[in-house]
């Protein structure tokens, strides 16, 4: 049946390449190629209005030099496949955007059982436990499989997405926009979704999450200025801004809690 309908192939990209382009104003991209591989974090940064978003359609759309960029996608070194372009059951890419919005009548249970029926999952029932188990590392307040999808909040219907997005969607890329501003654990989500053999390319103003990135691709004036490696002063960094970071989530947590805030939490 899964060869009938074309999902004999469901995780076959074991590369990403952006061929440069141009910029809004014709002028040639700052590289040549960009090869991402499986499990590779890169994340995308630069000011807003600057074609961070343009970025993520042109590797959604496979672009071929038929967008305002002039880019060229290729998957596995080569030019997509159709199945890749036009299948509906090989997606190519799964986008996490800033805000998701249900207006189905269904159960969480509901909705993970329909979408792992579709994707002919054997046991339906392990899997969904599986996803809300996740999904519930993520979220801020927890929910169950009895909630109302239109019950769930932002943040708790960012968490569950991406949840299934790591263990259920066949797409072998992930384009996420602006993670930190889901209200998830965002660093838990990224690793989750890697450990699933997905590439990541994340579109981010949060520093934090810049240097948890292989690379970072720096996007002016509607194109790719330049691709920096993540350097090993800057992983330094990175530990003294996770350092930050925990202290903040705490003080976050404290006031979620109904707690006074102290002195002393900065100096843990």
């Amino acid at each position: 049946m899964k060869l009938f309908l074309g999902m004999e192939e469901e995780t076959g990209v074991e590369t990403l390449t952006i061929l440069a382009g141009q910029d809004k104003t014709g002028n040639p991209e700052g590289f040549g190629r960009l090869d991402i591989h499986k499990s590779e974090i890169i994340s995308i940064v630069g000011p807003t209005g600057s074609g961070k978003s343009r970025l993520l359609a042109d590797i959604e759309w496979t672009a071929q030099k038929d967008t305002p960029t002039q880019r060229e996608i290729l998957i596995n070194n080569e030019s997509p496949d159709k199945k890749w372009r036009f299948s509906s059951n090989n997606k190519l890419v799964a986008q996490l955007s800033q805000n998701m919005n249900f207006v189905m009548d269904l159960s969480v249970k509901e909705f993970l059982e329909l979408h792992a029926k579709s994707r002919m999952v054997e046991d339906v029932e392990a899997v969904t436990e599986k996803i809300i188990l996740e999904a519930n590392k993520l979220a801020g307040e927890k929910f169950n499989l009895d909630t109302a999808i239109t019950a769930l909040s932002g943040g708790q219907s960012r968490a569950l997405m991406i949840a299934d997005t790591a263990i259920l969607s066949s797409s072998p890329i992930v384009l996420i926009d602006e993670i930190e501003n889901a209200g998830i654990d965002r660093k838990k989500a990224l690793e989750l979704l890697v450990s699933a053999d997905k590439i990541v390319l994340m579109a981010t103003h949060d520093p934090t999450l810049a240097l948890i990135a292989n690379k970072r691709v720096i996007i002016k004036n509607g194109g790719i200025a330049k691709i920096i490696k993540t350097s090993p002063e800057e992983k330094e960094i990175l530990k003294e801004l996770d350092k930050m970071d925990e202290k903040i989530q705490k003080m976050r947590a404290n006031l979620r809690n109904g707690e006074i805030l102290k002195l002393e939490t900065l100096k843990l």
